[in-house]
């Protein structure tokens, strides 16, 4: 819930589930490193695992700058994309009952169907869950997914397109609703550059 302030939030374990996806592909002693070049030493601990929106965008979006501060934005970048993958496989635990993205009849549709739908399931958990703001338009060739109230770039300005653990998480999304198939994800636009 966002306050009057303009603070915005993620629950606390879509926080948690991104500091633990972030610790798979940096270590903790890149997470301490992280937190500690933002000066959010006091804030190196993992959230509880509950829906309570105390998770701030302004600390993920920290995150992600320090990332492509401290690695250089290439490598940067590559770190964010592989942290958006595994994020995905810690939300698929925490929220596919919950949206029934795991139901076995969910599965057997057909691609193109498995794909309108998942779209629109994954967008409604981050519209029901945080103060992420995500809307889809479809053509037959392309889903578009904009986020209007976006963490991850979260008042920063950048020369280029800043999201890519969100890009990683769709491209793992598209990977897993597709029984393996690998699907080009591109962002195009991008708050943090003017968009």
């Amino acid at each position: 819930m966002s306050t009057a302030t303009g603070i915005y939030f993620y629950p606390n374990n879509m926080g948690r589930i991104i500091l633990l996806a972030l610790e798979d592909v940096i270590g903790q002693t890149g997470i301490n490193m992280l937190t500690n070049l933002s000066e959010q030493v006091e804030q190196n601990t993992l959230p509880p695992a509950n829906f309570d929106r105390h998770f701030p965008f302004e600390r993920l979006s920290t995150l992600m700058a320090g990332l492509e501060n401290y690695y250089g934005p290439r490598a940067g970048r590559g770190l964010a994309l592989r942290t958006g993958q595994a994020c995905f496989q810690y939300g698929l635990e925490n929220y596919g009952v919950l949206l029934g993205a795991s139901d076995m009849a969910f599965r057997l549709l057909p691609l193109p169907t498995k794909l309108k739908i998942g779209a629109e399931l994954f967008a409604q958990a981050f519209n029901q869950f945080s103060d992420q703001q995500v809307q889809i338009t479809e053509t037959e060739e392309i889903i578009s997914w904009q986020i209007e109230r976006c963490p991850l770039c979260w008042q920063r300005h950048t020369d280029a397109p800043a999201c890519h653990l969100a890009v990683g998480i769709l491209q793992e999304a598209l990977y897993w609703i597709s029984s393996g198939k690998y699907f080009n994800v591109e962002e195009t636009t991008c708050i943090a550059q003017g968009d």
